[in-house]
C-alpha cells in the first residue's frame, strides 16, 4: 500500500499525516504530490494558523520506497527533482511543526528538516544515509541542516550517513525537543494550539520570512524595520 497524506483541521491547527503505517510510511512520488497539495491547501486556508506534520503508526517516515514497482523517483525519461515537496515547509507563511513520532530515515528526515520546529521521539532512529547507497541527501538538506546545526553537524550526518537517536538530534540542535514517543504528537499539538490561539498570523509570517531569508545583518535590520512599519500600520 502506498503512503497517502491526510489533512484534518481543528481550532486553527492542520494535522498533516503521512499515512502508510503498514510499511512505516515509506515515501513515493505520489506521497510527494499529496504532501505538496496538503501544504498548498493549508497555505490558502485562512482558518489554518499552524501545521503539524506527523506519521501514522510507529514511524514518521522510513525513507523512499525503493521497491521495483515504486522506482518512479528516477524512472527513465521522467521529470525528477531531489526536492519533491513544493512548496517546502520553510516557504509557507505559517508555523510548521514536525512531530517526528518514530524513525525518520532519508527523505523522512530531510522533509522534517524543512519544518520550523521539530519534536522528536527520544529513541527514534534518524539518518540521511544516501552516501552509503551512492547518492546524496535530498530535500535541500545540505542547506537546511547546515542552517539548523552548523557545518560540522551537517558534515557528520551527510558525509557519513550514520544513524543517530532523537535524543542526540535534540542535543546537537537538529531537533527542538526530544520526548518519549507517546508524547511527541501531544506535545506538538499543545504547542500548535497555543500558537494558533495567541500568535498573530501576519506577525508569524513576517518573522518566518526574515528568519529563513538569506539576509545579512544590515538587510535583516531593514527587513525587521519594514515589518514593524507594516504591522503597526494596520
Amino acid at each position: 500500500m502506498a503512503t497517502t497524506v491526510t489533512l484534518e483541521v481543528n481550532d486553527g491547527v492542520a494535522v498533516v499525516t503521512l499515512d502508510g503505517p503498514d510499511r512505516l510510511n515509506v515515501f513515493t512520488a505520489g506521497t510527494g504530490r499529496e504532501l505538496s497539495a496538503a501544504y498548498q491547501a493549508c497555505e490558502s486556508d485562512d482558518d489554518v494558523r499552524v501545521i503539524v506534520l506527523t506519521g501514522a503508526g510507529r514511524a514518521f517516515c522510513a525513507g523512499a520506497d525503493l521497491s521495483p514497482e515504486a522506482r518512479s523517483f528516477a524512472a527513465p525519461g521522467s521529470e525528477f527533482s531531489a526536492s519533491p515537496v513544493r512548496p517546502p515547509a520553510f516557504e509557507l507563511s505559517k508555523l510548521v511543526v514536525a512531530a517526528v513520532n518514530g524513525h525518520a530515515i532519508g527523505i523522512g528526515l530531510t522533509i522534517a528538516l524543512q519544518a520550523d520546529v521539530r519534536i522528536v521521539a527520544e529513541d527514534a532512529k534518524l539518518a540521511v544515509p544516501q552516501v552509503r547507497f551512492g547518492l546524496v541527501g535530498d530535500a535541500q538538506s545540505h542547506w537546511t541542516l547546515r542552517r539548523l546545526a552548523g557545518t560540522a553537524v551537517a558534515a557528520d550526518l551527510l558525509l557519513t550517513g550514520r544513524t543517530i537517536t532523537g535524543r542526540e538530534a535534540a542535543e546537537r540542535g537538529i531537533a527542538s525537543f526530544a520526548r518519549p514517543a507517546a508524547q511527541v504528537l501531544p506535545a506538538a499539538l499543545e504547542l500548535a494550539r497555543e500558537v494558533a490561539a495567541a500568535a498573530d498570523p501576519l506577525a508569524v509570517a513576517a518573522s518566518k520570512r526574515i528568519l529563513w531569508g538569506e539576509l545579512s545583518a544590515s538587510e535583516t535590520e531593514r527587513a525587521e524595520t519594514e515589518a514593524h512599519r507594516r504591522l503597526m500600520g494596520r
